[in-house]
């Protein structure tokens, strides 16, 4: 029997198919299940897919195709190659992406979360604030350590937008221990527009900033985006002359 047919079946967990197709000496049968299980790990990696990347509740779908790095500044060991082949999405790594709004950052963030549903990771997508907000309802109606507990089963999970909204001290609390539950177990990636001296003034709290933001930048590789924004100058440039 063809290797690739008993792998698809050990994949497909079809014990009982590789036994039989084994005892037949037919070579166009073999060709023929063959054709079939292929089908149908395909159809089961396309759903799976689609129900992962539902899940993560991205905002809209995007990908790296025609995306531009020009801007981008990586830090040493760290490159475009490596940030899709998420090697460091396996070694529980962060990625901090810094720098203007709409420079590429959210963009970079949601293609990675969709690369990451393609290889089978679990992917939580949220706003900063809109995390916040949820966590602070969730611990008004004390069912907050079920939200906790949905979001430690991700693999990746994904703040964007730190910085834009400030948050009340519960609200860093909570937040803040949402991101040490991640540490070192799960991969975080974070998009802001403030340097990590100005967090305060989102946070609050001095000491619970510096904890949150060494937690964060421990095993991390943080991108720095510069230039203008993209969507400020293809405004620009739908304007008549």
């Amino acid at each position: 029997m063809k290797p690739e047919l008993a792998d698809l079946c050990r994949q497909l967990r079809l014990a009982h198919v590789v036994e039989h197709v084994a005892l037949q000496q037919d070579e166009q049968l073999h060709g023929v299940v063959l054709q079939l299980l292929t089908a149908e790990l395909d159809g089961r990696r396309r759903a799976k897919l689609g129900k992962l990347v539902q899940q993560a509740g991205f905002p809209h779908i995007k990908t790296f195709e025609g995306y531009v790095y020009d801007h981008i500044s990586f830090p040493s060991g760290s490159s475009p190659a490596m940030l899709l082949e998420l090697g460091w999405l396996e070694r529980k790594e962060n990625l901090l992406l810094m720098g203007a709004v709409g420079t590429g950052k959210t963009h970079m963030a949601t293609a990675l979360g969709v690369e990451a549903c393609r290889q089978g990771k679990a992917v939580q997508f949220y706003r900063a604030s809109d995390l916040v907000a949820l966590l602070q309802e969730k611990f008004a109606s004390g069912t907050v350590n079920r939200l906790r507990e949905k979001l430690r089963k991700a693999d990746l999970l994904i703040l964007d937008e730190v910085g834009y909204v400030p948050f009340s001290q519960t609200g860093s609390e909570l937040l803040f221990n949402v991101i040490a539950d991640c540490y070192e177990r799960q991969s975080v990636i974070v998009t802001s527009n403030l340097e990590f001296g100005q967090w305060t003034s989102i946070f609050g709290d001095t000491k619970l900033t510096s904890a949150l933001v060494d937690r964060l930048v421990h095993h991390a590789h943080i991108l720095s985006f510069t230039g203008e924004s993209f969507r400020f100058k293809q405004a620009m440039e739908r304007v008549p002359v």
